[in-house]
């Protein structure tokens, strides 16, 4: 028995790389079917949730085939854009795949009412979404404006801490009248239980509040007082209410700097038992521009 030459060996070897690159691509482009539901597309790429549990990845060509399935027994075809493939509708993809192992598909068909409820899953994805972005909308407003009445209500808070701070250093650095001089003063009187300031003050006060700006140092003490009708404690309220009253119209209209101001005093009661035009003098509150003795040269 001969033994093949070498050259016959070669074409032997040569012949059956051939026949089994040729079987591999017959297994390779087989064609392939698979059922499921588009659950994601990026342009031509499709993510199918396949029945089989499995994700599938979906490329489309400008020749692949996409229709819906109409009619009683889904006979009759119609041709569909790829526009139609949107996430939720169940499909049937024939195809082949490709070496990254991605269904390269040639006829995409799926149901006309299975079309109609991936349109409405979406509308209402959509309407969800907007309403999700409106009411975060909503919410970062109410934060921001939240936001600005903490900011408003510490300013607010810190103003206020302030101003009694500024109060308190006065009032303690005023605590010994025998050190400073009474510049000048004003009494307001009112009627019984009433802590309303008359009018006819106003002028008075305002006109004391333009002479203090002419005192070096000056200083506006205001104390209130009540008549012994009635319970201690409702007249030392009533004597507090008076001076608070007559203070804040010093602030606002005859334009005394806070830091000039010290705290109203509430003396409560005096006249002692007294009835008639003492218990009227009673019903007084007294504001007195003071002047350091040291600052006014008086010894």
């Amino acid at each position: 028995m001969h033994e093949p030459k070498p050259r016959y060996l070669s074409l032997i070897v040569a012949l059956l790389l051939v026949t089994f690159t040729a079987l591999s691509t017959v297994a390779f482009a087989q064609n392939v079917k698979i059922k499921g539901i588009i659950k994601g597309r990026s342009g031509d790429t499709l993510t199918l949730q396949s029945d089989t549990a499995s994700t599938v990845t979906v490329l489309l060509t400008d020749t692949t085939d996409v229709g819906q399935l109409q009619g009683a027994f889904k006979a009759r075809n119609k041709k569909m854009s790829m526009a139609a493939l949107i996430p939720g509708l169940p499909i049937q993809v024939e195809g082949t795949n490709n070496a990254q192992e991605e269904l390269v598909a040639t006829k995409i068909r799926f149901k006309g009412n299975d079309f109609q409820q991936a349109q409405a899953i979406q509308a209402g994805m959509h309407e969800q979404e907007k309403l999700n972005e409106q009411q975060q909308a909503e919410l970062a407003a109410q934060n921001a404006a939240l936001q600005q009445q903490q900011t408003q209500l510490t300013e607010q808070q810190q103003k206020i801490a302030a101003n009694k701070a500024a109060i308190a250093a006065n009032s303690a650095r005023f605590g010994q009248l025998d050190d400073y001089y009474i510049y000048d003063e004003v009494t307001i009187y009112f009627a019984n239980g009433k802590s309303t300031i008359d009018p006819k003050y106003n002028a008075p006060l305002m006109e004391l509040a333009k002479k203090a700006e002419s005192v070096n140092g000056y200083m506006v003490e205001v104390r209130g007082y009540a008549s012994t009708t009635g319970s201690a404690a409702l007249n030392q309220k009533l004597s507090q209410a008076r001076a608070s009253n007559v203070v804040n119209l010093l602030l606002q209209k005859g334009n005394v700097p806070l830091a000039r101001m010290l705290a109203p005093g509430a003396m409560g009661e005096t006249g002692g038992d007294a009835k008639g035009a003492d218990e009227a003098e009673a019903r007084k509150v007294v504001v007195r521009v003071l002047q350091n003795k040291a600052v006014a040269g008086i010894s």
